[in-house]
């Protein structure tokens, strides 16, 4: 889909309160909203489209004037039998500028234009995703809740560790968590060698990471099958960049971050056996703090969730110390001007929330058994 019901202009009659709105071709979305301060990957529809294959993307442009101000790339996922078609938005709408008194303003014209858009217009359920932010109060969260948005379902583990890249090195340092410092000063004395790599090293990552995929037998709903496209995206765009640890001419450790914005996003990890004694992820990721903070606008570097597993925590944890913030997602807030599409809607949700759980349970599972008789093979 590529037009939406008042392409040119969606110009409000009540107070002129509703943004000027287009959908633009995806290529040009992608370079567009690369320069753009609140821009992340699930926003690109480079990404979206790998990801989501089955929905349709509108990438809405919001504009006064002759002034961009924001965006929304809106997957457009129609529901059993056509009852009714569910508008998602991502981490979204973002702005173009994140600094500026009326940027409140801004995002709440956006959200109504959204809502007109695709609530009153075309009778759908919007459901926005907002980020986690610091503090005791989302608020995003809040102003969808102001705005008449009704919360649903949240992830499994909601906690986002988020670290302050601002910081020259010395205070970067310090405010680590002591054991995260003992074990980055270990790694530095361990003779490894850091490096920012080309989009050609695709190949070179994702050696690295299905070895480690065959080697923890995790389960994995990263999208790292999105990957490879994100990085043959052209030059001028908010393609990723890849960064490497190795120890003589062995790759040991690899990382692929999203570094548009004002918040740099970690993707995708990889790393082999020797990287954990080495303590190689302590070192990568103190060079691409280090490489964020001189080389991008990034002000924050998300770092993702943990799925549950308490390494994660202590090392996520430990990293963000006492300069960022860790905080949950809140969950899905969603809006329907016509009660049928908010009821199928919100059905929806609960049944791929009952039908993910079951997945997870047997796919858990599968994998023990399998560590099991990997162990036992090896007995």
């Amino acid at each position: 889909m590529t037009t939406l019901a008042s392409v040119s202009a969606g110009v409000s009659k009540r107070n002129g309160t509703l943004l000027e709105h287009r959908v633009l071709p995806g290529g040009e979305w992608d370079r567009l909203v690369s320069t753009f301060d609140g821009v992340c990957q699930e926003q690109l529809f480079a990404y979206a489209s790998l990801r989501w294959p089955g929905v349709d993307l509108e990438p809405v442009l919001f504009s006064e004037g002759d002034k961009v101000l924001g965006g929304a790339l809106v997957m457009l996922q129609r529901l059993p039998l056509g009852v009714a078609t569910v508008a998602l938005i991502k981490w979204g709408p973002f702005l173009a500028q994140s600094e500026g008194p009326d940027r409140d303003v801004v995002m709440e014209r956006m959200i109504d234009t959204l809502v007109s858009e695709y609530a009153s217009k075309r009778s759908m359920m919007v459901s926005i995703m907002s980020h986690a932010e610091a503090g005791e109060v989302n608020g995003m969260a809040a102003m969808l809740a102001a705005r008449g948005f009704k919360p649903g379902v949240g992830v499994k583990y909601p906690m986002r560790y988020v670290v302050d890249v601002s910081l020259d090195d010395t205070a970067r340092l310090a405010a680590f968590s002591q054991k995260w410092r003992y074990n980055l000063r270990k790694a530095m004395k361990a003779g490894l060698a850091f490096e920012t790599g080309a989009p050609g090293d695709i190949g070179r990552f994702m050696t690295l990471y299905r070895a480690m995929s065959e080697r923890k037998l995790f389960p994995d709903y990263s999208g790292i099958d999105t990957l490879e496209g994100l990085m043959a995206m052209p030059d001028g765009t908010a393609r990723p960049e890849l960064f490497f640890v190795s120890q003589g001419d062995k790759t040991i450790a690899g990382a692929a971050i999203f570094t548009a914005g004002t918040t740099a996003c970690y993707l995708y990890g990889a790393t082999d056996d020797a990287a954990l004694d080495l303590r190689a992820g302590y070192l990568l990721h103190w060079h691409i703090i280090g490489w964020l903070r001189d080389n991008t606008k990034a002000r924050l570097y998300d770092l993702g969730g943990t799925d549950g597993f308490a390494g994660l925590h202590q090392f996520k944890s430990g990293m963000v110390g006492d300069a960022g913030h860790i905080s949950p997602l809140p969950p899905t807030m969603n809006f329907a001007s016509h009660w049928p599409a908010f009821a199928a809607g919100t059905a929806a949700y609960k049944g791929r929330e009952m039908l993910t759980r079951g997945r997870d349970a047997v796919l858990a599972a599968r994998l023990e058994m399998q560590k099991r008789l990997r162990r036992g093979a090896r007995a």
